[in-house]
């Protein structure tokens, strides 16, 4: 068993390398809300989404502070510049948006979204019900299986839009 200060140490690390993901997270978000902005199927689930996954990060950031863990500034920082990286993928486009750039983004995202929702069970197991202030990790989770859900019928949409119906 490690010992109180260990755990607090690994703790700190856990929740800044989830602060760099859910950085990630809205960074991608963002970007997905905005080149599908103009999309009735896509545009409005996006931005709500997004919305949602800004306000997790936030959350996040409550509870850092709460617990008196600093932010590690280069882990963000990182996450940033990877997500402005990945737009550099080959999508079939030289300079525009891909449908299958929507199909891979939105992958991503879903697996953000699930480490989210894992983190915010593993504290709630760790912590307790309550035990985390004004945070309701419970809830947190069940937000954001919502939301893996939502971005899963949107990934299957947009890879129908991309690759046809099929056989």
């Amino acid at each position: 068993m490690p010992s109180n200060a260990d755990a607090d140490r690994l703790l700190a690390i856990y929740l800044n390398d989830h602060l760099a993901g859910a950085t990630l997270g809205v960074e991608l978000a963002r970007r997905l809300r905005s080149s599908n902005q103009g999309d009735p199927e896509m545009g409005p689930p996006l931005a709500r989404i997004c919305s949602e996954i800004e306000a997790d990060r936030d959350a996040l950031c409550d509870l850092m502070e709460r617990l008196e863990i600093g932010r590690d500034q280069v882990k963000p920082a990182l996450a940033k510049t990877a997500e402005k990286l990945g737009r550099l993928k080959l999508n079939g486009r030289l300079l525009a948006y891909s449908p299958l750039s929507r199909v891979l983004e939105l992958e991503v995202l879903s697996g953000l979204v699930g480490a989210k929702m894992q983190l915010w069970n593993a504290l709630e197991q760790h912590f307790g019900e309550g035990a985390a202030g004004d945070v309701d990790l419970h809830q947190l989770a069940t937000a954001a299986d919502s939301q893996g859900r939502r971005l899963e019928d949107l990934h299957l949409a947009a890879t129908r839009r991309a690759f046809g119906s099929g056989a």
